[in-house]
């Protein structure tokens, strides 16, 4: 069987990665504007958006301009979400009538679904109408992605581009990401699911009786097309409450493995088109590897951790105490602890599985994905973004050690830049943790089961990943305010200071890298890996033992 698992996990990054470097490819001639398939079709249409939005395509921005039209773009898109929301009651496409949503549920759920987190705290179902879930949370998912695309082609602008302050056009880089990359495969992939028998419709709700007699109501509605982008954008919010383990989110296996490449595929593709952008393609290869080997390393703790099993299960006699608790049989253990780590390592959050149920030390692992900051593939652009600032430190220490001036890509790292680097890896790491001591303080669940929860919550609401290891519920004013907080955060400072070093970096001549320490080697593809492992380990050492690992010997001891 081990054997077998192999077989496949292979086959899957083998595919993953012949599809990424195409639409690497692709996207990399998408963002520069160049002639495409899919030209003759959508550059009316693209021009047609900029004449009615009033676009200059020929403006190009710097970095405080870009700044403000993304920040002030997501502003609008907050407040337009959270008035739908409370406005819903009176709308339609509303066949359950829906009432408002709570007022400081519907202040998370905008946060959440315009930062990309996509953290549901409520129950799908019960709580948001049709036309909330497609004109909100739906259209969210792509707007919040092509925002992180953006920033991303940015901060890539800043190594192509010398002596200049412009680093390109927001409305520009977000119009062709929507029109050109994830409108195309989201129809694609939603067209797929349906054929699968994944539900999209305006139906109302279905009402069954089951064998014992007993009333059961059935959910309808528009879902194959939010579910094709909560993966291709990495936002994961499941128009069902059981997300990617409801039958119809994820009815079959090959939907199970769609959904998987989905959800890693544009963010696999972008060390590609940063490649193709630097016109170095040895350089997005070098990101890749690493990206790759810290995925694959994470998932093969993973699926140990499980295929061991539970102890406790094994005194109730069941064979080897194999854990198929909150796992569907339908995908069985092998794809259950893929999602989970492919979820958590990108900033999707979406599960095939329930994440409370699998061992402590799984949960570890999808703790510490997002903990480093989603920079494991990570959220469409945001987590290419989170490996480069990786990267700059990589070389700051590398500079330190071999006695020269830092740089990447060939541009200086001076100390400007440098402080904002570590700014933006640390401060988020200590606002979590310190979000987490006071939900401990607050709350008073210090066990470490209960102290596993709460770091899983603040770490994935920082890294905008939005998945849960809660059971209990999480549906209150302090967790809705906090995590809100904690989601623009995250998602915000990350972004800015991506944009902050681009204006600093453009500006920067050209030097040609060095051959003493060139970032396309294996040795800085070592360095890279070993530093975001060592920031995680000495950051978060403390909590994860007296949390998950405190957890997993509890359960070997009893």
């Amino acid at each position: 069987m081990l054997q077998t698992w192999l077989f496949q996990i292979a086959m899957f990054l083998f595919i993953l990665t012949v599809i990424a470097i195409p639409l690497g490819e692709y996207m990399a001639k998408v963002f520069v504007g160049e002639r495409t398939f899919l030209s003759p079709i959508l550059v009316p249409f693209e021009n047609f958006l900029y004449k009615v939005f009033g676009v200059d395509i020929h403006v190009d921005m710097d970095w405080k301009t870009f700044t403000v039209s993304l920040l002030l773009f997501n502003l609008v898109g907050l407040i337009a979400l959270f008035l739908l929301q409370e406005a819903q009651g009176f709308l339609p496409l509303n066949p359950e009538k829906l009432k408002a949503v709570r007022w400081d549920t519907a202040i998370n759920v905008a946060i959440s679904f315009v930062t990309n987190t996509d953290w549901q705290p409520y129950k799908s179902e019960t709580t948001m109408s049709y036309l909330t879930q497609m004109f909100g949370l739906g259209l969210q998912n792509f707007l919040s992605a092509a925002t992180g695309m953006a920033a991303a082609v940015a901060l890539i602008n800043a190594f192509i581009r010398k002596s200049t302050v412009g680093i390109g056009n927001f409305w520009v880089y977000l119009t062709r990401s929507l029109i050109y990359i994830l409108l195309p495969l989201a129809i694609a992939v939603a067209l797929v699911l349906v054929s699968q028998g994944c539900i999209d419709n305006f139906h109302p709700y279905v009402h069954a009786q089951t064998l014992e007699g007993k009333e059961q109501i059935i959910a309808q509605g528009p879902a194959a097309s939010q579910i094709a982008i909560k993966h291709l954008g990495t936002s994961g919010g499941g128009f069902f409450t059981a997300n990617s383990a409801h039958p119809y989110e994820n009815p079959t296996p090959f939907t199970d493995y769609l959904e998987l490449l989905s959800l890693l595929i544009i963010a696999a593709a972008f060390p590609f088109a940063f490649g193709a952008l630097v016109n170095n393609r040895s350089q997005g290869w070098a990101i890749f590897a690493a990206m790759m080997f810290l995925f694959v390393m994470g998932l093969s703790f993973a699926l140990w951790s499980e295929l061991h099993g539970n102890p406790l299960l094994t005194k109730l006699g069941i064979h080897h105490g194999l854990n198929m608790e909150g796992k569907e049989e339908r995908f069985g253990m092998l794809a259950s602890v893929i999602f989970a780590s492919a979820g958590t390592a990108t900033s999707t959050g979406a599960m095939n599985v329930s994440l409370g149920s699998l061992m402590p030390l799984t949960g570890l692992i999808a703790f510490f994905n997002m903990a480093i900051g989603g920079v494991i593939f990570g959220g469409v652009g945001c987590g290419f973004i989170g490996m480069l600032f990786y990267g700059m430190l990589a070389m700051f220490l590398i500079g330190l050690m071999i006695g020269r001036t830092p740089e990447i890509y060939g541009k200086k790292l001076e100390p400007y830049e440098m402080i904002i680097t570590v700014v933006v890896l640390f401060l988020p790491c200590i606002v979590q943790l310190i979000f987490s001591a006071i939900a401990v303080t607050v709350l008073g669940n210090s066990s470490p089961r209960g102290l596993s929860e709460i770091i899983y919550t603040y770490a994935s609401s920082m890294s905008n990943n939005g998945s849960t290891l809660m059971v209990s519920e999480s549906n209150t004013i302090f967790y809705n305010l906090t995590t809100g907080f904690v989601m623009l955060f995250g998602r915000f400072v990350t972004i800015v200071c991506a944009l902050a070093i681009a204006g600093s970096v453009a500006q920067k001549k050209f030097n040609p890298p060095t051959a003493r320490f060139p970032t396309a080697s294996p040795l800085f593809v070592f360095v890279l890996i070993s530093v975001v492992l060592v920031n995680g380990a000495l950051t978060f050492f403390p909590v994860l033992v007296l949390g998950p690992i405190l957890e997993h010997l509890y359960i070997y001891s009893t």
